[in-house]
């Protein structure tokens, strides 16, 4: 996910994906407590996706 593209988005686009990567992180946060997940990359990853729009959202609301 590049922020260049990101802040071409509206805040609207931005509170969807928001949902959707804190779904998935949700999801994956389960699966590792089930041994489902080998890469645990991912809920870093995710993590830092998160903070990312949701910075970008106060900005856009500031």
């Amino acid at each position: 996910m590049k922020v260049k593209e990101l802040k071409d988005k509206n805040i609207n686009e931005l509170k969807n994906m928001l949902l959707e990567k804190q779904k998935k992180l949700r999801k994956l946060r389960f699966d590792i407590s089930l041994k489902q997940v080998k890469n645990n990359r991912e809920i870093r990853n995710e993590k830092r996706n998160v903070a990312r729009l949701l910075t970008l959202i106060n900005k856009k609301n500031g």
